[in-house]
């Protein structure tokens, strides 16, 4: 898989959150009621929304600046990072939702979503010299 292809990460890996996300959402509803619904619900759409910016801020810059593209990533990382520490601050004694559901969708949505991509990953074939490039 080129360097600079989203789609493929963003369909695979996506797609295998959102499942995730889904049947987490009914479970939860069904064990917590609307409290858990709306956790798993918040959870699921907070991984997807930052592994996916992540991911199309990398492959942005893979493309357009590929020598800082490592540069970018961290600091996309700590940028989530940083945001997600927030979102828990603020969101640390709410009632709006089960705080336990949501974190517990969290780290399964994330675990989705890595293993999908290193499942991916290893699966593709990455040109360690590029065609054309020699004599």
């Amino acid at each position: 898989m080129p360097p600079a292809t989203a789609v493929p990460v963003l369909r695979t890996a996506g797609l295998a959150t959102l499942v995730v996300g889904i049947l987490s959402i009914i479970l939860a509803w069904i064990f917590r009621g609307t409290d858990g619904l709306v956790g798993a619900l918040v959870a699921t759409v907070l991984v997807l929304a930052f592994f996916s910016v992540g991911n199309l801020v990398l492959n942005w810059a893979l493309r357009a600046h590929p020598q800082i593209a490592l540069s970018i990533a961290l600091l996309t990382y700590v940028v989530k990072i940083g945001v997600l520490f927030v979102l828990i601050i603020l969101f640390a004694d709410t009632t709006l939702f089960n705080t336990k559901v949501f974190a517990l969708v969290v780290v399964l949505c994330t675990i989705t979503w890595t293993a999908a991509e290193v499942v991916l990953w290893s699966r593709s074939r990455v040109l360690y010299v590029e065609p054309g490039s020699g004599p």
